[in-house]
């Protein structure tokens, strides 16, 4: 048996190891050449799978160790009978842990109370339904958007996107969705964005496409909106005039925790192994986390406390000032520089390792760190 793997997947050599024939190649680099005699293709999302990619080729599984699925043609894999595998929910605090540093890092520097803001979060799923619950937590005003979960009678309490418009904060957590009613392209677009009140802050982590980047920055030529935009139309060729309106600007990183990346890479292991049939045995050891233990935040408001808190384990500021440097980039080179950063972004670990010691005079901040995971003595 012959499994190609996209070579940036971590852990890709350890758990794939034990079929006859790994072959790890830079996920640009796959095509249907190589598939030739190929039997499990393992991708993330910048491989386009489809009907060009898979054509006479003996490929029966096809996985992908990434939460969306817009690169993958879904019809072509079901008329020819392909098994199929995703990772959704892999890196879901990952995401959530970079909203929170993001919004936090906005808040110190606007001086902004959450607690007296409303925040629309455009989707329920792994993600957003975690964004909300902790925005509740933080005090802030909820809305909830999720036409599909409304219909289908899961949850309650969701309002019209009109709603979410008018909110102060709005988060993007939905799929990408080309067609039918629950379509997500251009879900924010040139006629919706005149409806969103000046200085609000919009959050994209979940697919450029889901905003229309052109709209978005034409509309930011005359009113001012904080913009935190992890995804971006048309990667790794992105809107570099666009890069220059946001606040904060990253390079489709959010979900990049190790923890995120081993999960996702466990999840295909283990459905690989279903398919097969075969026991799974393979188990991702993460290294041990060192120097594990610090303090809450120094600062005179629960923003400035808990940004400087979580900065200090996750360095957005870091990954928004690499991005910049592609105004350095030679046009033919911006694609590069891009990958490169998604390629060779630094280990983040997710704050589920960490242990929080409180003083007496802070411990009213224990229930909100458990809330986000850290663990807390005093």
């Amino acid at each position: 048996m012959k499994v190609v793997v996209d070579e940036n997947i971590i852990f890709a050599e350890e758990a794939f190891a034990e079929f006859d024939s790994l072959n790890l190649l830079n996920g640009r680099s796959i095509t249907n050449k190589i598939l030739m005699d190929a039997d499990v293709l393992i991708v993330r999302s910048i491989t386009k799978v489809d009907e060009n990619l898979l054509q006479n080729t003996p490929v029966k599984f096809v996985g992908t160790a990434t939460i969306g699925t817009d690169h993958i043609d879904f019809e072509y894999l079901l008329k020819t009978e392909i098994t199929f595998a995703d990772a959704k929910g892999c890196n879901a605090d990952s995401v959530t842990e970079y909203v929170f540093t993001a919004l936090l890092k906005i808040a110190v520097d606007e001086k902004i109370s959450l607690s007296q803001k409303s925040i629309g979060v455009i989707g329920l799923g792994n993600i957003g339904s975690r964004v909300a619950k902790l925005a509740g937590v933080l005090g802030m005003k909820v809305l909830k958007n999720d036409p599909p979960k409304e219909r289908g009678g899961i949850g309650s309490g969701y309002v019209p996107l009109d709603e979410i418009l008018k909110a102060d904060i709005i988060s993007l957590h939905v799929p990408l969705n080309k067609a039918g009613i629950d379509k997500t392209v251009h879900l924010l677009n040139d006629q919706n964005l005149k409806k969103i009140k000046e200085g609000t802050i919009i959050i994209n982590t979940s697919r450029g496409p889901v905003s229309d980047n052109n709209a978005l920055l034409n509309e930011t030529r005359t009113r001012h909106f904080k913009l935190i935009l992890d995804v971006w139309e048309n990667e790794p060729d992105i809107n570099i005039e666009l890069l220059k309106k946001t606040k904060i600007g990253t390079a489709h990183i959010a979900g990049y925790s190790l923890e995120g990346k081993a999960n996702g890479t466990k999840i295909i292991y283990n459905s690989l192994c279903e398919y097969l049939n075969k026991k799974p045995v393979w188990e991702p050891l993460l290294k041990k986390m060192e120097n594990a233990t610090c303090s809450l935040g120094q600062g005179d408001t629960i923003e400035e406390k808990l940004y400087n808190l979580f900065s200090s384990i996750y360095n957005v500021e870091r990954d928004d000032k690499k991005l910049r440097g592609i105004y350095n980039s030679r046009t033919y080179k911006i694609k590069e520089h891009f990958d490169n950063l998604r390629k060779e972004n630094p280990v983040r670990r997710e704050f589920s390792n960490y242990t929080i010691t409180l003083q007496q005079k802070d411990i009213n901040f224990k229930p909100l760190l458990e809330a986000f995971r850290f663990k807390v003595k005093y």
